[in-house]
């Protein structure tokens, strides 16, 4: 990006504000609005707030280093340890009440209850037994599980003994795996044999085995936990290979010392790049991370220790990390992991453990919802949802009508919304309301948090006025932030720092943190996230972001989801082209596509007018429910279709392609 650049244009009108219930603001863990006005006045030592919700073995001596920016240090000379902070100080008190409830694949006999003390008993064997396989303090254990209690069992056991853990989601390829193996230079790996999806077992070993074998270096142990009958899923067993039932059984009984961890040393490790490419680690620390997921969860999420807190994300992400294990186990509460998906074994699922376990709070994805809202309302009405207190969503921009939709079905209106926008790097929340503070407006993230400094600006660094579109900020440093990229400072600062940033300043007041996302922001300070810089559209000239486009399109009647993307057009330079998801009894036929054009036009303006308006029964996602806007890309500029094999549901790129064509 350059000053040459066209700014980024707002299209989109201001949305309709919501106040939060009343019965919320009575109950809640944040309520005075003076709040943001406090951290900004007693910047940095607000987060303060933050440390004081951890359990410390020696206090830190200073809240924040900035003196060599933008390698912050938070909580400088501080001691902690997160398992000990996420079990062993809440064994009295909590100890027998449920630190994880598990909801199993294939059917719920598969289900576990783990009480604080349970989990603290096998966190201590496993650590136990990686002691004993050699694992020592700093060395980087690699975990590819799916969404079972093994897995943060392992994290736990990882962080109690001082060893950085690198997750890598189960869904991703043998490839992907070998990488980043290959850039932690992790010489340990836990894994399994096999997992259940949609009822069905997946071999799971034979995809681990075939990305250690594209290791340069030795990888010493690989742990497996069986999971499939012996009958489903072929063994390959090896040398190198432990049973984690017989691992566990050796040292049944054993107790580990957690290990005091400097508050910047290493808590774990996420790649956040595809299987192509250098991948890049991110570095997490243990007293600034744990810190933010856990007065976040507080603040946020409203998380309190009497709750059963629903997150529906998977652990292999950096939501799992901070919203499923560290942040919810910190504050002593009940987590629940659910291994399925939400329409297996029918699309009553998610409701039916909503009202079986009373959960508290729903924590969920955009695209989720959209499924939700394309199946109807008949499986949400047959269950009793009246335990919600909260909802949340995460992981892409929320239109409004998603929202309205999730605000009046799910949370009866009675259920606070909170849009959270952040990232892997950033460790936990950084833009959304405080619940029982101030106005919701669907389709916008809300305000930065309090203590968090975060603008919008043009091209040239300087903040955009009200209702203006330009590119996200944070021009101050937060406690969750990335430390670096592992092995790569020069990286750290290209990719994050460079872009606003005067690098040849020693002053931390000029470095600035650039997130690569497009945004506006309103008179109120509230600030809509329009989607990353690679996602916006320049049309004639005119930058749009897909976010908005997306938005007036789903605001159409019959619309359940759209997905945009740009095709190469000889006059306008780049033309909009619209993939649609209708809702159930919708015909795909003229009348919608008008109606849709039509909406776009009056929302937007008739410079966003789809070139083509594409109807398909599903859009190209990965396993985590991103859009994968690069093939639909190719289908509208009829290009060859890139590489397929990360995506959930790869036969349907053929299929919007044979639409496309007839369109």
């Amino acid at each position: 990006m350059s000053e040459t650049d066209v700014e980024l244009e707002a299209r989109l009108a201001e949305q309709d504000a919501f106040d939060p219930p009343e019965s919320f603001i009575q109950q809640a863990n944040v309520t005075d609005p003076e709040i943001y006005q406090q951290f900004e006045d007693n910047w940095p030592r607000c987060f303060e707030q933050a440390a004081d919700l951890l359990s410390w073995t020696d206090d830190y001596d200073q809240v924040l280093d900035d003196s060599n920016p933008p390698f912050y240090e938070w909580f400088v000379g501080g001691e902690l340890n997160a398992s000990a902070n996420c079990l062993d100080r809440h064994l009295e008190g909590r100890g027998d009440e449920p630190a994880i409830e598990w909801i199993g694949e294939p059917t719920d006999e598969d289900n576990r209850t783990y009480t604080y003390s349970e989990l603290h008993r096998e966190v201590n064997e496993f650590a136990a037994g990686l002691r004993a396989l050699g694992v020592e303090e700093d060395d980087v254990v690699t975990l590819y599980l799916p969404m079972i209690p093994e897995l943060p069992i392992a994290m736990l056991a990882c962080a109690r003994i001082g060893a950085p853990h690198s997750v890598v989601f189960a869904g991703f390829s043998a490839d992907a795996l070998g990488t980043r193996l290959e850039a932690a230079d992790s010489e340990y790996l836990v894994t399994c044999d096999g997992y259940y999806r949609r009822g069905d077992p997946l071999d799971h070993f034979s995809k681990a085995s075939d990305g250690l074998a594209n290791v340069s270096h030795s990888v010493d142990t690989v742990i497996v936990e069986r999971l499939a009958k012996e009958d489903q899923i072929p063994h390959n067993w090896t040398e190198q290979t432990h049973s984690y039932a017989t691992l566990l059984e050796k040292h049944r009984g054993a107790t580990v010392e957690p290990i005091g961890r400097d508050a910047e040393d290493m808590l774990f490790l996420m790649y956040t790049s595809g299987t192509t490419g250098q991948p890049k680690g991110v570095k997490h620390t243990t007293g600034g991370y744990l810190s933010w997921a856990a007065w976040t969860s507080h603040a946020v999420l409203d998380v309190k220790p009497e709750d059963t807190y629903f997150c529906a994300a998977d652990i292999g992400w950096i939501t799992g990390h901070s919203y499923i294990v560290y942040g919810p186990l910190a504050l002593g509460t009940t987590t629940m992991m659910y291994e399925g998906t939400p329409d297996y074994p029918d699309r009553n699922r998610l409701w039916e453990l909503i009202e079986t376990y009373e959960a508290t709070q729903l924590y969920t994805a955009p695209t989720a919802i959209r499924s939700f809202m394309k199946w109807g309302t008949e499986y949400i009405e047959s269950h009793d949802l009246s335990s919600l207190r909260l909802l949340g969503t995460v992981g892409e921009p929320i239109n409004p009508r998603a929202w309205k939709w999730y605000y009046k079905h799910i949370g009866e209106e009675s259920c606070p919304v909170v849009d959270t926008w952040w990232q892997t790097e950033t460790g936990g929340m950084m833009l959304t309301t405080l619940p029982a503070i101030g106005e919701m407006k669907p389709g916008t993230a809300g305000p930065p948090l309090p203590g968090v400094s975060a603008d919008v600006v043009d091209v040239r660094g300087s903040p955009v006025a009200a209702g203006e579109a330009g590119y996200l900020v944070a021009n101050k440093p937060w406690p969750g932030m990335l430390r670096t990229l592992y092995q790569n400072d020069d990286r750290f600062i290209n990719e994050y720092w460079r872009e606003y940033s005067n690098t040849d300043s020693d002053d931390s007041a000029d470095w600035v943190y650039f997130p690569e996302d497009g945004a506006k922001i309103d008179g109120d300070g509230y600030i809509t996230v329009l989607g990353r810089v690679d996602d916006v559209l320049n049309v004639s000239g005119h930058r749009l972001g897909t976010m908005e486009i997306e938005s007036a399109i789903v605001g159409v009647e019959g619309v359940a989801e759209a997905a945009v993307v740009g095709g190469d057009h000889e006059i306008k330079g780049e033309a909009v082209y619209a993939y649609v998801i209708t809702e159930d009894g919708y015909k795909e036929n003229e009348d919608l596509r008008e109606r849709i054009v039509a909406g776009v036009e009056d929302a937007i303006g008739p410079i966003a007018r789809p070139e083509a308006v594409v109807f398909t029964p599903e859009l190209p996602k990965t396993r985590s429910g991103k859009i994968m806007r690069r093939l639909l890309e190719n289908i509208a500029n009829n290009d060859e279709l890139g590489d397929t094999s990360t995506l959930r549901n790869p036969d349907v790129v053929s299929e919007i392609q044979q639409k496309a064509q007839s369109n």
